[in-house]
């Protein structure tokens, strides 16, 4: 079963059966859900949704079937066609917009997609809106307009343009500094449309680019999760080119990842604590990220005299606490960079821009940057579910063998040890357990997390 309802949205993998993937009845289904949803929310004479999608292949599908929906349901909608997440994000308040909604499944292969929701902020729904609109979708209670009430659908093809332009404003974003530099950058697209809007912002800031994989035909030419397993070709792009250094995005530009001037990964946690160490340089204050990822995010927050705080993963969760803590940066160990003076969701080419402003003002390369940072190393592993397999009742057992140790359980079970830490969740976007650890060594980041893989296989057998 490939269809996945959670905190992240709805998302499956394209075609198969009704309701055990994400088929087009599954589509309408759930676009309808969440027009329903919206028009309960809202409650006004008209209504207007922003839908865009990244460049998979599956996305014009799902799109048509999606606006379409939401027309029969009496809703205009803006049509941006080939976007990102970000953008979306951004263009619905600047649309006065009163939701929006993501074609994109992210970093996942090909065969997914999703639908991502946000409110009339452009910011994601919380967990009980979601659960609203899954209760909508499974009653089957839904009534659309009549002939003369449809919604209409325009084009708005200007929002890349339109966010550049927001990002090149931002205060801290020092262009002359940047041009000044004349820095030299290899942008790994994926064939989505980072390929569109990376090169476009890097060129406004007087970048040199050279492109791989720039092309947004839905064609991945490679594992679309920014890891440094999948990035061969854009470590060999670097060195050939003799570049500064190697910028990978993920499929729908809200992840975002550095490769040093070796052709090394400057490590996809490590994009938000260079951009958290330049922003609080300059704007000192408080940092969230959701519980799996570093923390030398922690150690550079508390060097600048900020206080730093850890949510449950998923943006919807790092965002409220970002709110409540009233933070001047947030975001996700995954290359995920929330600046709240731009807008409350991750936005890879605002870390662009922060980074190449933060590379400019120190006038080092980007293994120097790396090497000023605290040195922590991460595991990323993970477990297939099997049908039938009790997840719950297997952290709740790790959770009693560790209660002597320091516990978090607010998302899956976290515990702490003096020199590492070990996360263990269930996917909200994968039929997977995730294991992350993290160490002083690689090592022991490796041994920790095959300890735990073991000890989960152990329970599950009884």
């Amino acid at each position: 079963m490939t269809l996945i309802k959670s905190i992240s949205g709805i998302r499956g993998t394209i075609g198969g059966n009704v309701a055990d993937n994400l088929t087009p009845i599954d589509a309408v289904k759930f676009a309808a859900a969440y027009g329903v949803w919206l028009k309960q929310q809202r409650q006004k004479d008209t209504y207007k949704v922003v839908v865009g999608r990244d460049a998979r292949i599956s996305g014009a599908m799902i799109q048509n079937l999606v606006m379409n929906t939401l027309v029969g349901l009496g809703i205009n909608v803006v049509d941006l066609g080939l976007s990102t997440t970000p953008t979306v994000e951004m263009a619905v308040p600047m649309e006065h917009a009163d939701g929006g909604i993501i074609l994109t499944a992210s970093h996942n292969p090909k065969q997914w997609n999703a639908l991502k929701l946000l409110n009339e902020k452009g910011e994601f729904l919380d967990a009980v809106e979601g659960a609203k609109i899954l209760d909508i979708a499974e009653s089957d209670n839904m009534s659309f307009a009549d002939v003369d009430s449809l919604g209409k659908i325009t084009k708005n093809k200007a929002y890349i343009d339109l966010h550049i332009i927001e990002v090149l404003d931002l205060p801290l974003v020092t262009v002359p500094a940047i041009e000044e530099a004349r820095f030299k950058v290899v942008v790994d697209g994926v064939n989505s449309t980072g390929g569109i809007a990376v090169p476009l912002l890097l060129e406004r800031l007087g970048v040199e680019v050279v492109k791989l994989y720039c092309e947004p035909n839905g064609q991945f030419p490679h594992n679309p999760e920014p890891l440094k397993e999948h990035l061969t070709d854009l470590s060999e792009a670097v060195k050939k080119h003799n570049a500064d250094f190697g910028i990978v995005v993920d499929p729908d530009v809200d992840r975002l990842a550095f490769m040093d001037e070796n052709g090394d990964m400057f490590g996809e946690e490590y994009t938000l604590v260079a951009c958290a160490d330049y922003v609080l340089s300059k704007t000192p204050g408080n940092t969230v990220s959701n519980m799996s990822s570093t923390r030398a995010l922690r150690d550079v927050t508390e060097k600048h005299g900020g206080m730093y705080e850890a949510s449950a993963v998923g943006e919807v969760n790092v965002v409220k606490l970002m709110k409540k803590n009233k933070v001047v940066i947030g975001g996700e160990g995954n290359g995920g960079i929330i600046y709240p003076e731009s807008h409350y969701g991750r936005d890879a080419l605002v870390g662009i821009a922060l980074f190449l402003s933060l590379l400019a003002e120190r006038g080092i390369s980007v293994s120097e940057l790396r090497k000023s940072y605290p040195n922590y190393f991460m595991s990323k592993k993970k477990i297939e579910l099997t049908p039938g397999l009790d997840v719950d009742g297997i952290l709740k057992k790790i959770e009693t063998r560790y209660q002597n140790e320091q516990l978090t359980t607010i998302d899956g079970v976290k515990i702490d040890f003096s020199e590492s830490w070990v996360h263990l969740r269930k996917s909200n976007t994968e039929p997977i357990i995730r294991i992350y650890t993290e160490a002083k060594s690689q090592q022991e980041a490796d041994v920790l997390a095959d300890k735990f893989i073991e000890e989960i296989g152990s329970i599950a057998k009884g």
